[in-house]
């Protein structure tokens, strides 16, 4: 019943405007994202652009992705190395093995010679510590 007062034509409208007010949300989010994370930008700044894009939205939006569209990529970019080389520091971190393998490692070079009875304690002392 409901299904015969609303024609096919109506239903793609209808999920063409939800699509385009989801991007619209997602390119607010975005840029509203991009100038709270600039370092760059002083409070002033951050603030201007902020009621730009409220007092006039579309105008404010596409104005900031125009001007400062390759300084969001720049700035994404170098986030995702940053969060990359933590991650990648992380990982080498836990996968050593931990204190265990560190001083497993100079027992056998302790008994190979290549290092002191001092120094096995020095770097026991430290893989505890």
């Amino acid at each position: 019943m409901l299904a015969s007062n609303y024609p096919f034509l109506d239903v793609v409208w209808t999920m063409a405007i939800f699509f385009l007010w989801v991007i619209w949300f997602w390119l607010l989010f975005t840029v509203f994202a991009d100038v709270f994370r600039r370092n760059d930008l002083s409070g002033w700044g951050k603030t201007g652009w902020i009621i730009f894009a409220i007092v006039l939205p579309y105008l404010g939006v596409f104005v900031y992705l125009i001007t400062q569209g390759s300084g969001m990529t720049e700035r994404n970019l170098e986030r995702s190395q940053a969060a990359r080389a933590q991650l990648d520091e992380y990982v080498r971190d836990t996968a050593s093995g931990g204190a265990a393998a560190e001083i497993e490692r100079a027992k056998k070079l302790l008994d190979s010679g290549a290092i002191t009875q001092a120094e096995y304690d020095s770097i026991k002392q430290k893989a505890l510590a």
